[in-house]
This record gives structure tokens, sequence and C-alpha cells, in this order.
């Protein structure tokens, strides 16, 4: 029996929690189309404490999440407080531990009954896992900030990745970003200085990387070859809205299990995924 291969991948919310919890007012302002985003320290620590709690295998306390995020520990359980007083996280007096509550069922409920997308490719996600051996994602692009897995199939075969729904990472990572930057028609000043932020196993250079983001425009689909995790191939293919990439139909498994022409045929139909999906959406 072949040995299962367990990849574990940094999110976004794992690489920058305490960063993004404690960054300055002046600092996070930010101009997008005109409008400035002025930062709200306590919704901004309450949505981090979420996260934490949502990753989280078991309940933790408030000195484990205060530490955790860099807060002050009664800051954190007056947050903790409201949260719990909103049925968005439990408490057991018994441990002294908080965990997520039902609450959250009743938000997410309404973002998953709307979130059409997920209905339209989750079959062929699966149709596709199951063909080529690899787990499949669906992943929701916002801008150049990050992406968001909304919909997966694992294959259940020789890798594991750890990424479920509701995962985010930075948006030019992998083959998000060659997308995103072969369609996406972004500034690519910005698109440079944010490929300097970003982090994988074995980084390509700015230059080597604009040339597969080439390739990708030519071929209609990227490919990732063991650069931002090694060992893992991952391809994807640009879902288009407005003249921008909304979602990314993904696809990853282990590079040795891929020939040329596997890459090219999961490329190709990952892309004709993505265009069913964009045309069915379109239709309403």
């Amino acid at each position: 029996m072949a040995k299962m291969q367990t990849v574990r991948v940094e999110t976004l919310d794992r690489m920058s929690s305490k960063v993004r919890v404690t960054k300055s007012v002046a600092a996070g302002s930010v101009a997008k189309a005109g409008v400035r985003e002025r930062q709200v320290p306590a919704v901004e620590r309450a949505i981090a404490i979420l996260r934490l709690l949502g990753r989280s295998d078991t309940p933790l306390g408030v000195n484990a999440i205060a530490r955790e995020l860099n807060l002050v520990p009664s800051t954190c359980l007056h947050i903790l407080r409201v949260l719990v007083a909103q049925e968005l996280a439990a408490f057991d007096a018994d441990t002294k531990r908080y965990q997520l509550d039902a609450g959250i069922l009743s938000i997410a409920r309404g973002l998953l009954r709307r979130n059409s997308l997920s209905q339209i490719v989750q079959a062929s996600l699966d149709r596709l896992s199951k063909r080529y051996a690899v787990t499949t994602n669906a992943v929701r692009v916002t801008g150049l900030d990050h992406g968001t897995v909304v919909a997966m199939s694992r294959a259940g075969l020789a890798l594991h990745i750890h990424v479920d729904v509701g995962s985010r990472f930075p948006a030019l990572i992998s083959v998000t970003g060659r997308c995103i930057a072969a369609f996406g028609n972004h500034d690519w000043g910005e698109i440079e200085r944010r490929f300097a932020t970003l982090r994988w196993d074995k980084p390509p250079s700015f230059r080597t990387w604009c040339a597969q983001v080439e390739e990708t425009r030519r071929k209609g689909y990227a490919v990732d070859a063991g650069t931002y995790i090694s060992g893992v191939t991952i391809i994807g293919a640009p879902m288009m809205k407005a003249s921008r990439v909304s979602h990314v139909m993904v696809g990853v498994g282990l590079t040795e299990q891929f020939k040329p022409s596997t890459l090219a045929a999961l490329g190709k139909d990952l892309a004709a995924v993505a265009a069913e999906a964009s045309e069915r959406l379109e239709r309403g």
C-alpha cells in the first residue's frame, strides 16, 4: 500500500494573524477606486479571534488566544464575551476555554445558499479529482489581495493537502497569481511589489515568473511545477467576470505523477470547467 504523503500549506491567516491584528490605521489605510478604507480595530480583533478558533483543533483559553494574536488579555476577554453573547463563540465554564458556536452556521448558511458557483462546479471537481487522482478546488479571487477556497474535492489517494473550504492565500501565489497576472488587467508595478512579499519553497525570479505568466496567457491555464510547494505540481485555469479573474479552478498532485500530456489534458479540462461555470452564472 502506498504511503500517504501529507502537505501542510500555510494559509494567509496562519502566516500573518498577529500582523493583521496589530497594524496601525495609518499603515493599513489604502485607497481602492478612490475610496479610503479605515480600520476598525475592535472588529478586526473579533474577526481574528473567530478565525483562530475556526482553525484550532481544540478549544482555546483567553491567554492562548491573546498570546497568538498579540492582544492584551483583558481586551481579548471583553471581545470573547461579546462573541459568546452573540452565539458566535461558546464558553466552557469547566475548562475555561472557547470554541466556535452554532451562530456561525446561521451566518454561513446565507452565503452557502447564494454561492451557486460551488454547486455548479462541485460535480466537475469530483469528476476531475477521480479521473486524474488529484485534489481539485475552486478559488475565489479578491483582486490582488487574496484567494479563498470555496469548493473542493479530494481524490483520497497518496496526497493529502491541509487545505479546506474557507482557507485563504495571497492572491499572487502559485497558479492563481499567474492567472491573475495573465488575464486580470492589473497594474504591473503593484504586481511586482506584491510578488516580492510572497513565500515559496523554490522562489522564482520575477523575470522567470513573468515568462510563466506569458505561457499561461498562451495556453489558457497555469502550471506551478514545485515552486510553491516542493514536489507538488499545481494546475489552474481562470474564470472571468467583467474582464477580471473572479475564480481559478485548481488541480493539485504529486509532481512525479504528471506526464506533460497529463498536465495539458488536466489544464484544458479545468479551463473547460471554468468556462462552463462562467456561462452558467451569466445565464443565471
